[in-house]
Formats: C-alpha cells, structure tokens, sequence
C-alpha cells in the first residue's frame, strides 16, 4: 500500500532543524516525499492573539503548544518582523530538493494567508503566490511544480489564480480522491491532490488517541484500496515528535505500506471526476478548511 507523504513547513525553527532532521530520518528509510515550503517572512507568533478563541485556547492545551512547538515559534514575528525563511535557510531548502524530494511551495507568508485569505482579492492572492513562486524558483533554479495552501484554507479565487502559476497539481483540501476542482461550472487542469488523513494536532488528546497509541490509530485508518495522503510538520514530526515519527517509519516495514511523494500518486492515476472545493469543519481543528464536495470526515474513537 502507497501513502502519499506530504510535509509542511510552516515556520524559521521548522526549516532550520526539523526538515534536516527529517531529510537525514527518510533517507535512512530510502523514502522521497513532498516538501512544502513557506518561504517569505515568518510571523506565526502572531497566531497568539487567537488564544481568545475557547476552540484554539483548547487545542494549544491539549497539544501541549509550548512544548511541542517551542517559544521561538509561539513568539516569532509578535515584537518584531519575522525573518524572511527563504532568503535565511536557502540552503536547506535547496539540500532538501538535490536530496531528490519533491519540493513545493506552502506560503509566501503563512500567518497573513491563513488569517486573512477571506478577506483577500485576486490581485492579493496572486502577488502572496508569485512571491512564493519566484522566491522558490531562485532556490530551486527552476519553478515549483505543486503548491499547498496553508492551513487548508483555499477558495475559487486562489484556484483561478494558481491556474495561471507553473503547478501542475495542488493539495489545497481535505478530501478522498485526487479530482479536478470546478470553479463557475468550469473544470480547471490543474489536479487536487487533498489530504486524507488528520494530522497530529488534530487527534491527539482527543478520543482516547495519545502520543502512545498515535501512530497504531494512523495505522488504523489506512485504506489500502483508496488514496492515503498523510500530512506530517517539520516543527512537529521533525523536532519534537521525531523519535515517535521514526518508530512509525519502522512500522510501516511490517505493515507493507510504503511512502511517497504526491506527484507519484499521480501516476497511473484513474479517471478522475471533477468537485467543487468547499468550507467545511473538520474536528480537532478550529476554524475552517476547504474540502472535496461530498467528502466528510469524522475520526473515530480508540477501542
């Protein structure tokens, strides 16, 4: 069984010791996978004023935020400007694709597009993207070919606007099946890749799932005759988390599941059909995200 493999990057702390981390991890294992990259300034620490907000004050206690993300990130960006990833840890990123991952591109500025995208135009929109584009194309020597909203926030404008862009597929949703997204009753060509599985901070501390029985639930949702795309975070998975993401790795040798990048699911990928794109809720995480029309998630409870 393939599980698509998708790793975001969200932050300075997260490019700076968890993608090597995580890059020295998977070649150990000989497993590719898909980077997302945020690339533009990183000013996350100013999530903190949705600690007003009783969905997200929860989440951060029963994810253990200070420990599990570091103060670094709960503060980078609150008292001063946040420092601009690409142009710092370029290097990285481009060790990352010479490594033979897939490399693409989260963000320009991950906190302003997660916060504000609803309030955002077309121009906006393709100016945060462009910005990401040709900051990743300076890196890279050539331009990303996929790209993943943060935050799952995604919407007909940011669709319309990346249909311009290089990508040749997208994993902007929540959903069950790769598809083609439809926009004024048009289908677009650029394929969504949406993520299956819930991710860390979604599940943990929630129906009796814990940092023990993590990875076994994973496992648990596995279906080996549809499509499997896991989201891991470098500031997740790759610091903090880091020895519990090794054992999953171990795992999955018994378990006959293999890992790789987006882009290869893509091949000899069925007949896909097209859906709209919409907003919907997803336990575990405040706000909302965009998911595949008709797919809908509720994640079970430990037995």
């Amino acid at each position: 069984m393939k599980v698509g493999l998708r790793i975001d990057v969200d932050t300075f702390r997260g490019t700076k010791y968890g993608v090597p981390n995580l890059c020295k991890l998977l070649t150990d294992h000989s497993i590719k996978a898909s980077f997302f990259f945020s690339v533009g300034p990183d000013n996350m620490g100013r999530h903190l004023w949705r600690l007003f907000r009783p969905a997200f004050l929860w989440k951060m206690l029963r994810t253990r935020a200070t420990s599990l993300y570091g103060w670094d990130i709960l503060l980078r960006g609150t008292l001063w400007p946040g420092p601009l990833i690409g142009e710092r840890l370029a290097g990285i990123i481009r060790s990352t694709f010479d490594a033979g991952h897939e490399v693409g591109l989260h963000a320009w500025d991950h906190y302003t597009w997660q916060k504000n995208i609803d309030k955002m135009n077309s121009d906006a929109i393709g100016d945060s993207l462009r910005k990401g584009v040709e900051t990743l194309t300076k890196i890279l020597g050539r331009p990303p070919t996929c790209s993943a909203v943060p935050g799952w926030r995604c919407n007909d404008k940011v669709l319309l606007v990346k249909s311009q862009l290089s990508f040749e597929y997208n994993s902007d949703c929540r959903g069950k099946s790769v598809f083609r997204p439809i926009v004024n009753g048009k289908e677009l060509a650029q394929l969504q890749v949406p993520v299956t599985l819930p991710t860390y901070d979604e599940v943990v501390g929630r129906n009796g799932v814990t940092d023990s029985n993590y990875n076994d639930y994973i496992f648990s949702l596995l279906e080996p005759a549809k499509l499997n795309v896991l989201t891991i975070h470098a500031e997740v998975e790759g610091i903090v988390c880091l020895e519990m993401f090794r054992q999953f790795l171990n795992m999955a040798v018994s378990k006959d599941v293999s890992f790789v990048p987006l882009g290869t699911l893509l091949q000899n990928c069925p007949e896909t059909n097209p859906a709209a794109i919409i907003s919907d809720e997803l336990p575990g995480r405040e706000g909302w995200v965009s998911c595949q029309a008709a797919s809908q998630f509720q994640w079970k409870e430990i037995s």
